[in-house]
């Protein structure tokens, strides 16, 4: 579907960036811009940056940028037209009605979501069936009521090897939708195709995204059988490291924090007790995507995973994640069972609600751990205990919080305050070195390496570096100047460029120009990918920079026909492959 400039510019007024972005991250004013945390990577300084100007937004951190369609395409991992159609309903803009938008990705990504929700609707009603009465009866000895297992969709996946296959295509969708949807699973072992259901005799549970599509399942056995779990795999429509299951559910909560569970069951249970914060990953160790989701919703989280091993190596893990935002971090202490499910089963949510009330944080986590590593009765256990906890203060930048935790430690192992500061201290000044020399070496790095996004789409910048911060100027002058180009047309033309990316990029600017068209990103970002909109987006900055006058545009053009001269005069053997066959292209 092509949109109009008009249909534009009613969804680029409506769908103020300030106004759109601001749902998603913390934004604060510094005078023409607003900063905050990006939304696409991890980091505890503000780098990203929004232009209510020209309507955009750029991370100096990651390279990511582009306009309000971009970043709800980015966010929501979502295609163009899905992007624009989620904005307009929204701001209540009714879409264009002049053809039928037909592209392939996203009749695939509809099909799928309806895929997905009418194999929830099997699974439930079988649940409910003669066929699903074991599977029912599982439910009930784990405590769930029928309300709560009509409010997270749960279902069971019969004994069979395609109830669900016929019953889909049934309804129309096609084996080979339903295999990129993972609900079937394809064997060639008879040497032609054959297709099959991917969950069999298993509980099921869905995923749901933050919309409300369902976009995954996660089947439990009944028994103790192997593998325990069957998880749908990453298809077009769900990445399992970029969900959390009950997100949908829990970013309702009137609660401040959010408790992240192991398993699907933990998270369900506590909904049904009365926890409606609570939350889990999916099939996977936290990841810094899913660190991030939780960020959005909540300022602390307290991590609920099992009293095992296992469980105890993800906490740590978790809490290193987590920690590179900027979540605050408690940690629950499983008294009295191995999980939240088993807890509450046993004692009640009371017992629970105290476990949450009681939780520690990741200091003094860390702090009860590096303990268990010691015998603090005997003198040697525990002057090794306490250079371990020094290594844990070391992190605390608080004084008044790095004073209590002494004095408790002083108090208990009767040695004096001073001399546990003094270690910690010590401790600091290791830590700040090492810090110094790893952020001395990514600098160091980041100008032998340019920016990989930049190279990736423009390969030629890195050789053409003159050339292409020129082409650059002239670019952001143009998109927030164009009426400039009046002045200029006589000396400037795509022939004096010298990358190709730049080339393409100023001649969709200048035919927007040619036809009395807006130059924003907004009327230009359907023509490129999102990697090429967040590079557009970043040369758009300079013009925070630049004077933005035609002497400046100008001297652009000198340098550029300067350089194109020189590639030009080149000897044939000093010429890439590349330059030299361009001199054969006219």
């Amino acid at each position: 579907m092509a949109l109009s400039d008009e249909f534009l510019d009613e969804l680029r007024s409506r769908a103020d960036i300030e106004t759109t972005v601001s749902s998603y991250v913390n934004l604060k004013r510094k005078g023409r811009i607003l900063t905050g945390l990006c939304p696409f990577h991890n980091e505890k300084t503000p780098s990203f940056t929004v232009y209510p100007e020209t309507q955009s937004y750029y991370c100096f951190g990651c390279g990511s940028g582009g306009d309000v369609v971009t970043f709800i395409k980015n966010i929501e991992n979502l295609d163009y037209i899905e992007s624009v159609k989620l904005l307009a309903d929204k701001y209540n803009i009714p879409m264009p009605q002049d053809g039928e938008y037909d592209n392939g990705l996203s009749k695939k990504r509809t099909m799928m979501y309806e895929a997905n929700r009418e194999a929830a609707r099997f699974f439930h009603k079988i649940l409910y069936s003669p066929d699903g009465r074991q599977a029912l009866t599982y439910y009930y000895d784990r405590g769930l009521s029928d309300g709560t297992i009509k409010k997270f969709g749960l279902g069971y996946a019969p004994n069979s090897w395609d109830m669900l296959l016929k019953y889909l295509k049934d309804k129309g969708f096609s084996e080979q939708l339903l295999y990129e949807a993972n609900l079937l699973r394809l064997s060639t072992k008879t040497g032609s195709k054959h297709y099959y259901d991917a969950f069999k005799n298993r509980v099921m549970f869905p995923v749901i995204d933050l919309r409300g599509n369902v976009i995954a399942f996660s089947g439990r056995v009944l028994d103790d059988s192997k593998p325990k779990y069957v998880n749908t795999g990453d298809t077009l429509v769900y990445k399992k490291g970029s969900n959390i299951f009950a997100m949908n559910i829990a970013k309702k909560t009137k609660c401040e924090s959010l408790i992240l569970c192991e398993g699907n069951m933990d998270v369900i249970a506590l909904h049904q007790a009365g926890f409606d914060n609570a939350v889990a990953g999916l099939g996977t160790a936290l990841t810094d995507e899913q660190a991030h989701i939780l960020s959005h919703y909540a300022g602390e989280v307290v991590i609920c995973y099992d009293s095992d091993e296992a469980g105890q190596k993800a906490t740590k893990k978790a809490i290193d994640i987590l920690g590179k935002t900027t979540l605050k971090i408690r940690v629950v202490r499983m008294e009295g069972g191995k999980d939240p499910d088993e807890i509450i089963r046993k004692y009640g949510a009371e017992r629970f609600r105290m476990l949450i009330e009681g939780a520690a944080n990741d200091i003094e986590y860390k702090l009860l751990k590096e303990r268990e590593k010691h015998d603090v009765s005997a003198a040697s256990g525990k002057s090794d205990f306490l250079q371990g906890a020094a290594i844990v203060l070391a992190s605390v930048n608080s004084p008044i919080e790095l004073d209590i935790y002494a004095s408790r430690l002083a108090d208990e192992f009767s040695v004096s305050k001073e001399a546990i500061v003094k270690e910690v201290e010590k401790e600091k000044k290791k830590r700040y070195y090492r810090q110094k020399e790893e952020r001395d070496r990514e600098i160091k790095e980041s100008f032998l390496k340019p920016d990989e996004r930049i190279n990736k789409v423009n390969p030629q910048r890195a050789k053409f570096f003159r050339a292409a911060k020129a082409e650059e100027i002239l670019i952001a002058t143009l998109m927030n100047n164009p009426d400039l180009y009046a002045k200029l047309q006589s000396q400037l033309d795509s022939d004096i460029f010298v990358t190709e990316f730049n080339k393409r990029v100023f001649e969709t600017i200048l035919g927007k120009i040619k036809h009395g068209k807006p130059t924003g990103l907004s009327y230009i970002s359907a023509d490129f990918t999102s990697d090429e909109i967040s590079v557009i987006a970043k040369i758009q900055t300079l013009a925070v920079n630049i004077s933005n006058t035609v002497d400046e545009c100008k001297d652009c053009i000198k340098v550029l026909v300067a350089e194109k001269n020189k590639c030009i005069d080149k000897k044939p053997q000093d010429m890439s492959d590349v330059d030299f066959m361009s001199l054969f292209e006219k």
